[in-house]
């Protein structure tokens, strides 16, 4: 029972510096003039999804429950997995944001000055940021044990990860065109290569 309430307290803290590490790159970046943007319906929905299962389900069930009906329960240990994989998400999701700078855009665009960021953590993996979310995701369901508000993160990711990732990189192709390939021919999509 107490691990249950430290694993909700754990993916506050988390969710609460995840909005400043984000913040103020939002901010800043909102002066890029996108030149190119791809923003379907398809991708407004995986938004959304992500949004509603990653965030506002968690904060609805810990705030006024009314999910407990979907409520399961955990040995410690697992939701001590849940609170030891937080500083790895949120180093990750930093850094990623940092290296990125005048880049990073929330949604799938380029901006007239985007440059191919193969520097700092894009060395060696193309896609970090996803990778920390990966991280969190699947730590989800070990801090908030419940079904909807904790589980479902991890089906949203998923298809955000395999519809959202190849477009994503179609986008980048067309911009940066060889130079693109030559970087993905160098580094892991999900997962680092070994420096050469």
């Amino acid at each position: 029972m107490a691990g249950k309430w430290l694993g909700a307290l754990v993916w506050l803290a988390a969710f609460v510096a995840t909005f400043a590490i984000r913040t103020p790159h939002a901010k800043r970046n909102r002066a890029n003039i996108v030149v190119d943007a791809r923003k379907g319906l398809d991708e407004i929905l995986l938004l959304a999804a992500m949004f509603l299962a990653m965030m506002v389900l968690p904060l609805l069930h810990l705030a006024v429950g009314g999910l407990g009906f979907a409520d399961y329960s955990l040995p410690d240990w697992a939701t001590a997995i849940g609170a030891l994989a937080q500083p790895a998400y949120l180093w990750l999701f930093w850094r990623s944001h940092a290296d990125l700078g005048r880049n990073w855009s929330p949604g799938l665009e380029v901006h007239d000055e985007h440059q191919l960021v193969a520097k700092g953590i894009y060395a060696r993996i193309r896609h970090p940021m996803y990778a920390a979310i990966w991280i969190s995701a699947l730590a989800q369901p070990l801090l908030i044990h419940n079904w909807i508000a904790g589980f479902l993160v991890v089906p949203a990711f998923a298809a955000m990860w395999f519809l959202r990732v190849p477009n994503e990189e179609a986008l980048m192709r067309g911009r940066f065109g060889d130079a693109w390939d030559e970087y993905c021919a160098r580094t892991g999509r999900l997962f680092p290569t070994r420096a050469r």
